[in-house]
Formats: C-alpha cells, sequence, structure tokens
C-alpha cells in the first residue's frame, strides 16, 4: 500500500484490512475518532506504538504528555503541522 491509498482510503467505512494495527490508530485519527486511535496507540508496545501515542497527544494539545511518548520513542518533539506529522507517520510505517 502506498501512502496515496492509504488516503484515499479514509473516505471508507473502515481502515485497510491489511495495514498494521499502528497504522489503523492513524486512520481512525484522521477520520476523527481520536478515542479509538489512542486506545489502539496505547496497545502498541513499541518505538512506533509510542510516536504514534505522542502524536496522538500533540494532536489534542496535550504537549507535556506527548513529550513524554516522544522520549519513549526516542523521536524528537514535532514542530511542523500536525498534517505534515501525520503525513511523516503513515510514511514511516507502511
Amino acid at each position: 500500500m502506498t501512502i496515496n491509498e492509504f488516503r484515499r482510503s479514509l473516505s471508507n467505512t473502515n481502515p485497510p484490512s491489511d495495514v498494521v494495527l499502528i497504522l489503523e490508530a492513524l486512520w481512525h485519527q484522521a477520520n476523527g475518532n481520536w478515542d479509538l486511535a489512542h486506545t489502539i496507540a496505547q496497545s502498541q508496545k513499541s518505538p512506533e506504538g509510542d510516536w504514534v501515542h505522542a502524536f496522538l497527544h500533540r494532536d489534542e494539545g496535550d504537549l507535556a504528555n506527548a513529550g513524554y511518548w516522544y522520549r519513549r520513542a526516542d523521536k524528537p518533539v514535532a514542530t511542523g503541522t500536525i498534517q505534515e506529522e501525520w503525513e511523516q507517520l503513515v510514511s514511516a510505517l507502511i
């Protein structure tokens, strides 16, 4: 799957069935279901899960909590837009 295919899937009712669970979190976030995205990210005990978790807390405006999760993911705190970071995450995880 490409990032463009993933982006097009956002108009579907459900996330693509052939993506890893952490990408589903980003799909749900993009479709306005932050709570489900957060639940998925929280369940992923990995640096990728921590990175998405950081992104989600940044998206909600909880920068202190986001900073904790960026450190756990060994990633710098993002400084671009939420959309730019979403694109970066999707590209890295596809």
